[in-house]
Order: structure tokens, then sequence, then C-alpha cells
């Protein structure tokens, strides 16, 4: 009965019917129910919620997630030959590289090669110029010059003291021996009273005079001779230090006629006509052509496994070439390190440089061991835990298990794991919290 029915209903009834029910009877207060379609949706709801904890607990416990085979790849473990062996990419270049570099810089006059160009040692490259060096190489040779005159006069100079104090000594010789005579002469005639005391006094005393000076005189040549032999000594330093900057100069001036150092092709060439080349600036380079080398970077998660004269080796026209690690540099950078690989034998015919090699790295013999596939659940993982697969293939479960070395193709199994048994090695970055995975067939084999 609709408000409008009521309304009238009430209104028709007779005024004693409506005065008895007020009087004797309490009115009927209809209850009120929820709508049906609001229970339909909080049912719903609960229903989602509960299926919803169902299918992420289980009803084994623990988180659960439901995947389709063909999602998954499936690997067994078994027993058999491990590789201990990493990939890594190599480069193909030159055993010896030598680079061109300015000593003084200066301005580029010439370029009489071209960049890729094959050259001989001792061919002339690039010709620069440069004025201050020309100037100063000038300068030296006048600053050796004046040395070498000083040297000279003050060889003379000592010359001319040396012969002086010869000719004095022959002088006072002469006169120490003639004046001895005189003594011992006229010594004879004071005892006889020939002369007397006096003059005999006056010969004694003008040749011990003599004697004195002679004495006197041996002294002063033996010390002007050790004064000259030390300044001779210092001034020839003195011109030895000229002679060898005035060739460091010199040698700077050749360097600006820049050479092939060794032979080979000459790359990198940087110098055109009118440039000018600041101190130690890169000109290019040299590369051997008759033997080469393979560089590479590895992990640093193997440099403790990694030693000099370790094998290893690359596919090349249809062979096996075989290299060796002959040096491993210390810098690590971007969480890598740099080593370099020598031929075992010849170089092969065909390499150039720059070209890339997947080099084989052999970091032990090959040795039985318990494997599973390599996969990308290991970055997911670290290798610490796997899904392994329920023997009915329906259900992978969480397990704990200790894995060892790994090469490209296969990780080694340490613990945790028995030969026969089936592990998921897909990546697992949408199941790292589930506990437990249900799997759906599609139909689809399994790898």
């Amino acid at each position: 009965m609709s408000r409008a029915e009521k309304i009238v209903h009430l209104g028709s009834r007779a005024p004693s019917d409506a005065a008895g029910m007020d009087a004797g009877m309490d009115r009927r207060i209809p209850r009120n129910f929820p709508p049906l379609g609001r229970i339909a949706i909080v049912a719903g709801g609960i229903a989602v919620l509960a299926a919803a904890i169902w299918f992420l607990l289980g009803v084994e416990g623990g988180r659960v997630v439901r995947v389709e085979d063909d999602r998954l790849t499936i690997g067994a473990v078994a027993r058999g030959t491990f590789e201990d062996f990493i990939p890594v990419r190599g480069r193909v270049a030159p055993q010896t590289t030598v680079y061109l570099e300015t000593i003084e810089g200066g301005r580029v006059e010439r370029a009489l090669v071209e960049d890729g160009a094959q050259v001989k040692a001792g061919d002339l490259l690039i010709e620069l110029s440069n004025t201050g060096l020309q100037l100063d190489a000038i300068s030296r040779e006048a600053q050796i010059a004046e040395q070498m005159n000083n040297l000279r006069n003050t060889e003379l100079f000592f010359e001319q003291n040396r012969l002086q104090y010869e000719r004095d000594l022959v002088e006072i010789e002469y006169q120490v021996k003639r004046l001895k005579r005189e003594v011992d002469r006229k010594a004879t005639l004071v005892k006889t009273g020939a002369i007397s005391q006096s003059t005999y006094d006056g010969v004694h005393d003008e040749y011990e005079y003599y004697v004195k000076r002679r004495k006197v005189t041996l002294e002063s040549r033996d010390a002007e001779r050790k004064l000259r032999t030390a300044q001779l000594v210092q001034l020839q330093e003195t011109v030895d230090r000229l002679q060898s900057n005035l060739g460091i100069a010199q040698r700077n001036l050749d360097a600006l006629n820049v050479r092939a150092p060794i032979d080979g092709q000459l790359t990198a060439l940087d110098a055109e006509v009118g440039q000018t080349k600041e101190r130690g600036a890169r000109l290019g380079q040299v590369d051997a052509t008759d033997a080469y080398k393979i560089e590479a970077d590895v992990d640093e998660f193997y440099v403790s496994r990694v030693n000099t004269d370790q094998k290893a080796q690359f596919a090349f026209g249809g062979r096996d070439v075989k290299t060796a690690i002959a040096k491993i540099y210390p810098q690590i950078r971007n969480g890598q390190f740099k080593v370099d690989f020598r031929f075992d034998g010849e170089t092969p015919a065909g390499l150039r440089r720059g070209q890339a090699v997947d080099v084989k790295l052999e970091l032990g013999g090959t040795t039985e061991a318990l494997t599973i596939p390599n996969g990308a659940f290991y970055q997911d993982t670290g290798g610490n835990w796997i899904f392994v697969v329920s023997a009915d293939g329906k259900t992978a479960t969480r397990r704990n298990v200790r894995l060892g070395r790994r090469n490209p193709n296969q990780i080694e199994v340490l613990e945790g794991l028995e030969p026969g048994e089936k592990v998921v090695v897909s990546s697992y970055q949408s199941y790292l919290q589930m506990d437990r995975i249900d799997i759906a067939s599609t139909g689809a084999a399994a790898r």
C-alpha cells in the first residue's frame, strides 16, 4: 500500500473506530530490514577475502602462489662432470703501443703521414716549431761559451802562476846552493882569522833567508795547486751542467720533429697544420702489428681465483686458440679488473686490433660434482635457497641449499639437494615472498 493510499484509508476511518483504536489498542510499528543488495555485496566480499587468504596461505600453511607450468623453467639435479670456467669478453690489442706526445709543445708545421699509415722506426711523422725553445737553446749555448772562456782564463792564470813559482824556486835554489858554499868557505876563514866574524855572519844570514824563502815558496805553490785543482773542478762541473742542460734543450728541439719510435701502424693521429699543441699533448700512437694480446675485464668476484699463467681459450677461424694470462692489473673499476692474455704459440692470422672474442677462462680443472642447470634464480636468491618440485610435479616448495662454483651452464650443489630431484631455475622475482608454488598444467612440456 502506498503512502497516499495509507493517508486516504486513515482519513476515511470512522471516528468511533479511530477513537476506539486510540483508546484500547497499541499501534503496530513495522520492522526496517536492510536491502537484499547490500547483504549480497557484504557476503561476496567475505567470500573473496576468504578465497584470497586460502590462496596465499594454502591449506597446508605458508604463502602460496599459483603459476602455470609454461612460465617456469625446471631443471634436474644430476651428478656429472663440472667444468670450472667463466666466460669473459676480450678485445684484440697490440702487444706493444707507443704514444706520441709533445715534450715542450709547439705549432704544427707539417704532418707527413696520415692516420692508419704503416710506418718504420725513425720515420719523420710531424714537424713542430717552438720559438721559445729555440731561443732557450741559443741562450744556453751562450752561457756555455762564457763559462768555457772563464775556465780557459782561469787555467791560463793558474798556469802563469805555476811558471812564476817554478822560476822563483829555480832562483832560490841557485842562491841557496851558492850561499851554502860561501858559508862553508867563510867558516874556515873565520877560524883562521882571515875574515871577520861580521863578514861571516852576513853571508850566513843571507843563506838562511833563502832557505826560509824556499820553504815559504814551496808552501805557497802547494796551496795554490790545491786551490787551482778545486777551482778547475768546480768550473768544469759548471760547464758540464750547462752542456747537459744544452743537451736537454737540443733534444727538446729535436723532439719537435716527431719520429716513429717503432715499426707499426700510426693510429689516433691528432695533428693539423697550424694547430698549437700544449706540453704533453697526445699526438697519436704507433701500434706494433707483429704481435697481439687479448685484453679482458673480469668481475671482481673472481679476483682471488685468477692468477698469471692461467689457461684460457677462444674460438677463431674454426679452431680453438690457446692463451694464458700474462698480466693482472691491480686496479678495480666499476666492479671489474683488467687482465691481459698472451698467445700460446703464433698469433692467429686474421686478427685485427679492436676485434672482440669470447674467452673461456679456466679457473680449475674438470671434476665430478652434483650440479643443477644455471638460471636466473641465482641472482634472486644468491644461491641460498631454491624451489624444489614435488615428485608429482604439482608443487614446488622452498628449501634452503648451499651452492658452490658455477659456470654459464651449471651450478655445483654442496648441500640440500639429492640426485634425481627437480628444481625451478627460472627467475623468482614474482615469488620471492612465497613458500610454495602450485604448478598449474597448461599441457606444455617444461624444459
